[in-house]
């Protein structure tokens, strides 16, 4: 199709796990929305990875693989496959996560009918090598209040309206926001007017595995922090309580992993039984309702049979 719809965007840096990083691709190919470009930017990786991303290709014909040799970071990644991408649409996607079959298809029908939004992103799933152990909602619109304690997007699953990156500002790619380009393009957004929707189904599964807690190296969170202090300070929100939140990512530095990670996975296994909790009282009464129609059933059966 000359003109794509969508245009999926990921940037991968040595993924090594190439089972990991087909299912993640597989999950776009298989999307029920087949109306998509998917561009692939490999961010440097090593000559051996590097085989791995271009051998991408031959998956599929809506594959496009484009690379450099200096690693640039995931921002300036996304910037270039957005200057690439074709569509009216941009959906971001990971080289490790999962897009469920509807994702994108559930996505453009919300933004076609939703003009007043600028990009949507959904509630998650959570997992690891053992499967999805716990869910991840998010607020369906988030207002300033959302945005102090974490970001209130999914990133990679969240797809934008093309014409938000018209301007040539795209994600800002320095050294402060490595590792909080997400949280850094919303603000900017947020600020030019622009909001956001999450869809309030699952449409997405996010690796979350206990070595996850330990990447976050101290550069990263004070990365953040100065990436609020910025945003806080322009927006005209560092007072009263816009401090707190600056200072937030600096002291999670002093949080062991071990604990950061209990903290995290109790969250998650608790919403999803609350979920779970909430579908089952509809069940019960399903079965409560039918019981009678059954009684009815067996009554009419044996009047016939003695008539």
């Amino acid at each position: 199709m000359d003109k794509p719809l969508v245009s999926v965007i990921m940037g991968v840096y040595n993924q090594w796990d190439e089972k990991v990083l087909r299912e993640a691709v597989n999950s776009i190919l298989r999307q029920s929305y087949e109306n998509l470009e998917f561009i692939i930017w490999d961010d440097g990786s090593t000559k051996e990875a590097a085989a791995i991303v271009q051998s991408l290709e031959d998956l599929d014909s809506r594959i496009v693989v484009m690379r450099r040799e200096e690693n640039k970071g995931l921002a300036f990644s996304l910037n270039e496959c957005i200057l690439h991408a074709k569509g009216k649409y941009i959906a971001r996607m990971d080289a490790d996560d999962i897009s469920l079959r509807t994702r994108l298809e559930k996505q453009v029908d919300f933004l076609e009918n939703h003009l007043e939004y600028g990009w949507c992103g959904c509630n998650t799933e959570l997992f690891d090598e053992e499967g999805v152990w716990g869910e991840r909602p998010y607020p369906e619109i988030p207002q300033m209040v959302d945005y102090y304690k974490f970001s209130p997007y999914a990133h990679p699953s969240v797809m934008f309206r093309a014409e938000l990156f018209d301007e040539g500002r795209g994600y800002l790619a320095t050294e402060e926001t490595l590792r909080c380009e997400d949280y850094e393009i919303f603000m900017h957004l947020i600020q030019k007017g622009q909001k956001g929707y999450n869809l309030q189904e699952n449409l997405f599964r996010y690796r979350e595995t206990k070595d996850s807690y330990r990447k976050r190296k101290v550069k990263y969170r004070i990365n953040e922090a100065k990436t609020r202090y910025k945003n806080y300070k322009q927006m005209g929100k560092l007072f009263p309580v816009g401090w707190i939140f600056v200072l937030r990512p600096v002291v999670a530095c002093f949080i062991p992993p071990i604990m950061l990670e209990f903290i995290k996975r109790s969250e998650g296994i608790k919403r999803r039984d609350d979920a779970r909790k909430q579908v089952e009282p509809v069940q019960i009464n399903i079965e409560m309702e039918s019981k009678p129609l059954r009684s009815i059933e067996t009554f009419v059966g044996s009047v016939r049979q003695t008539s």
